[in-house]
């Protein structure tokens, strides 16, 4: 999302050089999401870039490859894994979570396929696994299954609200493309580990983006005063205001948790002049 064409010039500094563009975001939000390692895995070198962006402290959650995911269903994956653990190896503590997005069709009965992937994976990550069969969030021994294995293997299950942008037809262009793409989940707030992972999505109106998030505000409140470290990404249909509206967010959480760090300036769009 850092090369994000409606923040270029309004929110990031525009032109930028390729390896300039996660720094200039990273100035806005402290964590991202590695949505296009789903469609391509990157080069080590083009990863070690993005360290060189980004401080210790930013969080990278990377979506794991179609390949693993979609394509073979986690069975037989040892190879496109070894590929991509490699290539993002040089994160380091950066990054924060793998994000193992499954498809919709990935029911109950492929739970002991995930359970086997998950003791797999190298100690040194951990998973955060989000799931869209309905089966999951309506059947109460569908998701005990669920839980009892990201339990076992320390793994997040991520919550993808997309209630507020369901909640009225679409009004906008940006709005009915995502009205046909994106799943209708039921909510679910409930944290597995220490590290929660929401994915919430609302609409492009920024008024009611906002009301549609005031019961995770008092979530991630709750959450932090457990000691519980979450993640919030914050997305409309178009995105056009994504990282205000995160900062958003957060000052709203930092009012009723003032210890809650404050996130860094933004990079000014124009170098400091003194004239």
């Amino acid at each position: 999302m850092w090369a994000h064409k409606a923040w270029q010039g309004r929110l990031l500094a525009h032109p930028l050089p390729t390896q300039e563009r996660l720094r200039h975001y990273a100035g806005w939000c402290d964590a991202v999401e590695g949505n296009t390692t789903f469609y391509a895995t990157p080069t080590r070198d083009t990863v070690a870039t993005w360290v060189q962006q980004t401080g210790t402290d930013f969080r990278f959650v990377a979506k794991l490859p179609k390949v693993v995911t979609h394509e073979r269903r986690l069975s037989e994956v040892t190879e496109p894994m070894r590929v991509f653990l490699d290539a993002i190896a040089p994160l380091g503590p950066r990054a924060h979570a793998l994000w193992v997005q499954l498809p919709g069709s990935f029911g109950p009965d492929d739970v002991p396929t995930l359970a086997r992937f998950l003791r797999r994976l190298p100690a040194t990550y951990r998973a955060a696994v989000e799931v869209r069969h309905p089966a999951f969030f309506t059947e109460t021994r569908a998701t005990r299954l669920l839980e009892t294995v990201l339990g076992e293997a320390d793994a997040e299950w991520v919550s993808f609200d997309t209630t507020a942008f369901f909640a009225a037809p679409p009004t906008s262009d940006a709005e009915r493309d995502a009205w046909t793409k994106k799943p209708r989940m039921p909510l679910r707030t409930h944290a597995l580990t220490d590290r929660p992972i929401v994915r919430y999505l609302g609409r492009d109106d920024a008024d009611r983006t906002v009301e549609g998030w005031q019961h995770w505000v008092d979530i991630t409140v709750d959450w932090l005063r457990e000691g519980r470290s979450p993640t919030m990404f914050v997305h409309t249909p178009d995105n056009v205001d994504a990282p205000v509206l995160a900062r958003r967010f957060h000052d709203e959480v930092r009012a009723r948790v003032p210890d809650l760090a404050p996130l860094p300036e933004p990079i000014p769009l124009e170098p400091t002049t003194l004239f």
